[in-house]
């Protein structure tokens, strides 16, 4: 059987994992920054899915930091899109965000994505609470790890 926390890191992971992909496939170019989010959204898809079947006896107690992880890479993905450090064009610009005055590239102006920031941080709070549960279960062998 499946624990609650396996089916809610689950549920996490698809939610972040399929919203990285959307908004990596809205991107109006496919920048730095939406491979990331291709890459790991794909990653955290795969993750979810592994956490409903008896797979997730292999990640073990790994799943947890997973989650921190991938939740890490996600916010510090946005701080660069925030910062206009990441744009989403690979145009030559003037160092200003500005294509040759045509104006900013589309990925530019919308600069980092609140619902992806909200999401990174329910997952980070996801994979404390996995890797809490581990922690105090003892080894967290029964369940997986979850």
């Amino acid at each position: 059987m499946v624990s609650n926390t396996r089916l809610y890191g689950a549920a996490i992971a698809f939610a972040s994992g399929g919203y990285s992909l959307w908004s990596a496939s809205t991107a109006a170019s496919m920048s730095a920054s939406a491979w990331i989010m291709v890459v790991l959204g794909t990653i955290v898809l795969v993750h979810g899915a592994v956490l409903l079947t008896p797979a997730s006896t292999r990640l073990g107690r790994a799943s947890g930091p997973l989650m921190i992880g991938y939740a890490a890479i996600m916010l510090f993905n946005q701080a660069l899109l925030g910062t206009g450090m990441m744009g989403g064009s690979d145009d030559m610009t003037d160092g200003m965000g500005m294509n040759g005055g045509m104006g900013d590239t589309a990925a530019s102006t919308m600069g980092w994505d609140p619902g992806m920031v909200a999401l990174a941080a329910l997952m980070l709070a996801s994979g404390l609470i996995m890797t809490r549960d581990v922690v105090d279960s003892g080894m967290g062998e029964s369940d997986g790890g979850m």
